[in-house]
C-alpha cells in the first residue's frame, strides 16, 4: 500500500523528513502559500498544494499520515479551523499524525530540567497558543496523534555563521540563561522513527543532550571560523526584537530521554559543537 504524507506548512523541518521518506517510495503532499515555493517543492519530488486557497479534501482522503508544522495564531490552529470535521471523520483510517509543537509550552524553570510529564505553564503568548492547539488536536477522538515539542531548531542555512562573519553577532549575557536546541536532521530521524513505531497519544521532547548558554554557541561558531569573539552585551542593555527578547523570558533544560528509550534514537548531533562543525564542513 502506498504511504501518503500530507504535510501542512511544508517548511524546513518537513523537507528534512521528506528527504528520508521519498527514497522509500512515499507520496508527499506539501502545502505552501507561495507559488514560487510550490515549484521548488515539485522539483524536490513533493506534490505541492497551495493552501489555504486550494481545497485539500481530496488530499485528506488519500493521506495515510499527517504532519502539522503550521503554527497557531490568535484565531486558533489554522488546520483545525478549516478541516477539523474532515480530519475527525478520517481519523480511524489514518496510520499516524504528527503535530510539531514547542518546548515553550513548559514556560520558565530558571534553568531547571523539564520532561514530558512537566506541567504546561507557558510564559509567553506564543507558548499559550501552542498549549491550546495541542489540546484541540488531542480532543479529536481516535486520532493517532503524536506531539513533538521541539527545542530551538538549527541546520543548513540556519546556523550562526553568517552573522559572525558579518560582524553582527553578539553574545548576549543573561546570568543563568540556558536553551535547548536541536539539529533539523535529528528532528527528521525522530519523526521517521515514530512513524515506524507509532504510539498514539505519545508526547516527545526533541532536543540534544547539551542545553547551553546562547553566548557559548556564538563563541564556538567564532572559534570555528577563526574569528574574534563577538562583543558581549548585557541582556538588559541589548537591542532586540520583541520576538528575540521573548526567548529570553524562559530558561530551562529539556530532557530527551523518552526519544531514546522509546524510539531507540541515537542523535546524529548530540550537542551544538558537533552540529556546528558539521554545518561548517558542509559549506554552511
Amino acid at each position: 500500500m502506498t504511504k501518503t504524507l500530507l504535510s501542512f506548512g511544508h517548511g524546513f523541518t518537513a523537507r528534512a523528513l521528506a528527504a528520508r521518506l521519498l527514497p522509500q517510495g512515499w507520496t508527499i503532499i506539501g502545502t505552501t502559500r507561495n507559488p514560487d515555493k510550490a515549484e521548488a517543492l515539485r522539483r524536490e519530488g513533493i506534490t505541492p498544494a497551495l493552501w489555504p486557497d486550494e481545497d485539500l479534501g481530496p488530499a485528506l482522503a488519500s493521506a495515510t499520515h499527517l504532519l502539522i508544522s503550521a503554527g497557531p495564531d490568535a484565531a486558533g490552529d489554522p488546520v483545525l479551523t478549516r478541516y477539523r470535521d474532515v480530519i475527525a471523520q478520517t481519523a480511524p483510517r489514518l496510520d499516524w499524525v504528527g503535530y510539531l509543537s514547542t518546548t515553550g509550552v513548559y514556560g520558565d524553570h530558571a534553568g531547571g530540567w523539564v520532561d514530558e510529564a512537566t506541567a504546561l505553564t507557558p510564559a509567553t503568548k506564543r507558548g499559550q497558543m501552542r498549549v491550546e492547539a495541542e489540546t484541540a488536536w488531542q480532543a479529536i477522538p481516535d486520532l493517532p496523534l503524536h506531539i513533538f515539542r521541539l527545542a530551538g531548531i538549527y541546520g543548513p542555512g540556519r546556523g550562526p555563521f553568517e552573522k559572525v562573519r558579518q560582524g553582527t553577532a553578539r553574545r548576549i549575557i543573561k546570568p543563568g540563561q540556558v536553551f535547548s536546541r536541536i539539529h533539523v536532521d535529528d528532528i527528521a530521524q525522530v519523526l521517521e522513527a515514530s512513524i515506524n513505531r507509532p504510539n498514539p497519544g505519545a508526547v516527545y521532547n526533541i532536543c540534544d543532550d547539551d542545553p547551553a548558554p546562547p553566548q557559548d554557541v556564538i563563541g564556538h561558531a567564532a572559534a570555528l571560523l577563526g574569528l574574534p569573539l563577538p562583543q558581549e552585551v548585557a541582556y538588559d542593555e541589548a537591542e532586540m526584537t520583541p520576538m528575540a527578547r521573548s526567548f529570553y523570558a524562559e530558561s530551562k533544560r529539556v530532557s530527551n530521554r523518552r526519544i531514546k528509550d522509546e524510539l531507540g534514537i541515537e542523535l546524529i548531533y548530540p550537542d551544538y559543537r558537533t552540529g556546528l562543525e558539521a554545518l561548517l564542513a558542509a559549506g554552511d
